[in-house]
């Protein structure tokens, strides 16, 4: 009972600090001024910093990270309470509601038979609170609604393809899904060597590859996202080393061959196998 009222302590002392930043007359001239459009920026970089810290499995700064992203609910909440919108706990009662009834089979002792299933109802559960809410504010109900504009193109395309397949636009597997790719290929490819090719229709085919590969990952169980992180994170790790190279040589990078760096490339790449 202790640690319970500890806690709400602290999300008291939280929500309190807040509404005195934003206090009009004696807050924070900074916060004073911020809206939901100038916060949600910083909003957006607290949640991938969450993410890295993940990443690099440093949960002490994962700690301090979660805590920044709690900021910005309790920062957005206090906006909206000001504007009579809205508070930090009708968000927090939303989100309650919302868990219970995703998870009939913890909460209602609905039987679930495995973990597919269980994906299955919570696919459905989701659905069923689209169509909810677009009947509320009186509109029709579209199978893309709600994947949101703020996503990273690469995680976008693959939640885009993954809902459109959820009301049976799919392609069967992930062969004939790769035949796809290799079909945008021929496309680009064409594009690039046409003396017509544009800059414009050139990013297009380009695009229309990207987003086909992104199909071909969700087919194939990968997450597009996190192979496009982990391939940025190795090419900063290889190239780290073709940095050191050149720089441990004594040599200026003009007087490196494109042959050179690519051997102090291939290098690293050998090491990395050999750790493995």
């Amino acid at each position: 009972m202790v640690k319970h009222e500890r806690k709400n302590q602290q999300t008291e002392r939280l929500l309190e600090i807040m509404r005195t930043l934003r206090d009009p007359d004696d807050g924070c001239p900074w916060d004073i001024e911020q809206d939901f459009s100038t916060v949600a920026p910083y909003t957006i970089e607290e949640a991938y910093e969450v993410d890295e810290a993940i990443r690099k499995k440093d949960f002490g700064e994962l700690k301090e990270e979660l805590g920044d992203l709690l900021l910005q609910v309790v920062f957005h909440s206090q906006i909206a309470g000001e504007l009579g919108l809205f508070d930090f706990d009708q968000v927090a009662m939303g989100v309650c509601e919302k868990m219970i009834s995703r998870h009939p089979h913890v909460f209602q002792k609905d039987v679930v038979k495995d973990i597919h299933s269980q994906g299955v109802s919570w696919e459905l559960h989701k659905a069923e609170e689209r169509k909810k809410k677009s009947a509320d504010r009186g509109g029709q109900s579209g199978a893309l609604d709600d994947v949101a504009l703020a996503l990273p193109a690469l995680m976008r395309a693959q939640k885009l393809s993954k809902r459109a397949a959820q009301v049976g636009f799919d392609l069967q597997n992930s062969t004939i899904a790769w035949e796809k790719v290799e079909e945008e290929i021929c496309e680009i490819k064409d594009e690039f060597e046409s003396k017509e090719s544009t800059p414009q229709s050139l990013q297009e085919e380009f695009g229309d590859l990207l987003f086909a590969l992104c199909n071909w990952a969700r087919k194939s169980g990968l997450d597009a996202e996190v192979a496009l992180r982990n391939a940025n994170s190795k090419f900063i790790h290889r190239f780290g080393y073709v940095e050191c190279k050149v720089n441990s040589s004594g040599e200026l990078w003009e007087q490196f061959s494109m042959e050179d760096l690519i051997k102090f490339w291939n290098e690293n790449k050998e090491d990395r196998k050999l750790f493995k």
